[in-house]
């Protein structure tokens, strides 16, 4: 687990400037409420505010990420004054977290817009149980939020806005489909059924602290789609604040809220958790856990009892989603796993195609885009068949399969790549070969997905023999090697991605 965290590509550093800047935003967000005069639970609501604004924002584009900040005090403020005027009514209060919880969720067939829109609002109502927001701190949790979400804007859009130096591929796009068959549908029914569960078995473990089971049952179902999915990240979840609440009774319990050493800590624990996001759900959770253990030393009410209390809601959280997704509405990891290789692979035949075209001299082609792209369809890939080469997974022989996916669709990733660093050479060109390279890797694509992939700009079919425009005489071995690889990989996909095997795969 330490090597899948610190020995992870960082290409470009993304995750380091992702980090650094989080600490850099919420901590500005934390000194300009404390300037504003706001209390210690201004404070706490406007750096939590902050790290929301930096964590959930990521739309492709730097204007886009700007209007999504701009609209979360929309989504988040009404939210929180519901919370805090229904705090002394224990049913209506509850009936309106559920519907919170199914509307957040459902907001995300809106893509990243709608579900940054969702998370702020869902974790506004719970920050409001977690500081027992009252109607007469209002005005001051008003305040706190919209300075600190401003001081975070601040600080992604003109003091560190690295994003404008690079082009941002756009996010996959949630499924599509209709009422039921949308699996933003399914998932919004499913996280309220368990939510309800969490909230009903949380208050019976603690009248106090119930919210806790909620906010695990939202976050295991966040950026999760099949049932595989959610339990993997159930089991997760767990697992980090197991460790999390280790660490907590060695670190936080003895610090006991001591302003100095609890703010350097604090701040450890937000780099923590944008730098392992990426890489690591447990070690997220694992940092996410010590700073709720941090904040609570702050407020003065941290015990080792209370730790044990998180972990048990912590527990019914997890159960309570792991239950609705095998219970309610059920999504198939093979169905999610299938859809998410096929755009991968559509995705590899974009990547192949635009390369193809810079090499031919076509103006405007630009296959970095598609590069990134490609590279957060494997994450998702990845994801969706993360249940299949578990350690615990039962099954040897559908682990063996997704393993070997996984190895070959990372070797056709890495000879896009070196295609496209070819590509980008000025020097580069191409002749016949290249072009007849590029159709077989068409064919490859069109065979794995049944059809569907885009000719390559910048070549035409003569009398069924591939012929290029544009280019001049001189061979481009470097970008033939990389295609001869990409065929290879592509060929051998054919094997563990036939029908049979993909259902043995993915236990349909």
């Amino acid at each position: 687990m330490l090597k899948k965290v610190f020995v992870s590509p960082d290409p470009g550093r993304s995750r380091l400037r992702f980090a650094a800047r989080a600490v850099l935003g919420i901590g500005l967000a934390v000194v300009v409420c404390g300037l504003a005069g706001t209390s210690l639970i201004g404070a706490i609501i406007g750096g939590l505010a902050a790290l929301l604004a930096l964590f959930t924002v990521t739309d492709a584009t730097v204007r886009g990420q700007a209007v999504t900040t701009a609209l979360l005090p929309v989504a988040g403020l009404p939210v929180l004054t519901a919370a805090a005027a229904l705090h002394g009514h224990p049913v209506a209060r509850d009936l309106t977290f559920l519907a919170v919880v199914g509307a957040g969720v459902y907001a995300r067939r809106w893509g990243p817009r709608g579900h940054s829109l969702g998370v702020f609002a869902f974790m506004t109502f719970f920050i409001a149980q977690f500081l027992h927001a009252t109607t007469g701190r209002l005005p001051e949790m008003f305040a706190a939020v919209l300075l600190s979400l401003a001081a975070a804007a601040a600080v992604r859009f003109g003091l560190w806005c690295y994003e404008r130096r690079r082009t941002a591929p756009a996010a996959p796009a949630p499924a599509a489909g209709t009422g039921l068959a949308r699996i933003t549908t399914r998932q919004a029914v499913q996280a309220t059924a368990g939510a309800g569960f969490a909230l009903v078995a949380g208050q019976l473990v603690s009248g106090d602290r119930w919210y806790w089971a909620v906010g695990a049952t939202w976050w295991v179902f966040v950026n999760t789609t099949s049932r595989g999915e959610t339990l993997v990240r159930g089991f997760r979840r767990v697992l980090g604040t197991v460790v999390g609440i280790g660490l907590g009774l060695l670190i936080a319990v003895p610090v006991a809220g001591a302003p100095v050493p609890t703010a350097v800590l604090a701040a450890a624990c937000v780099f923590g958790i944008f730098y392992t996001a990426a890489v690591s759900y447990t070690w997220m959770m694992l940092c996410v856990t010590l700073l709720a253990e941090l904040l609570y030393g702050l407020l003065g009410v941290l015990s080792p009892g209370l730790l044990a209390l998180r972990l048990a809601e912590t527990g019914v959280g997890a159960l309570g989603a792991a239950l609705a997704v095998l219970l309610v509405l059920p999504v198939t990891t093979h169905a999610v796993t299938d859809a998410w290789i096929q755009r991968a692979l559509r995705c590899v035949h974009a990547c192949t195609a635009e390369a193809a075209a810079r090499l031919a001299g076509t103006e405007g082609a630009d296959p970095a885009p598609r590069v990134a792209e490609l590279e957060q369809l494997l994450g998702r890939v990845r994801q969706s068949v993360a249940p299949l080469v578990h350690p615990l997974s039962p099954v040897y022989g559908r682990r063996r399969r997704a393993r070997r996916v996984l190895a070959l669709l990372d070797d056709c990733a890495r000879e896009i790549r070196g295609l496209v660093a070819v590509a980008a050479d000025p020097e580069a060109s191409h002749d016949a070969r290249l072009a007849a390279a590029c159709w077989r890797v068409e064919t490859a694509v069109e065979a794995l997905t049944g059809g569907g992939a885009s000719p390559a700009p910048g070549f035409a079919r003569a009398g069924g023999t591939p012929v290029a425009r544009g280019g001049g005489p001189r061979a481009a071995e470097p970008a033939l090697a990389h295609l001869h690889g990409l065929e290879h990989a592509l060929a051998e996909l054919a094997a563990p991605l036939r029908p049979s095997s993909a259902s043995r795969l993915a236990g349909a």
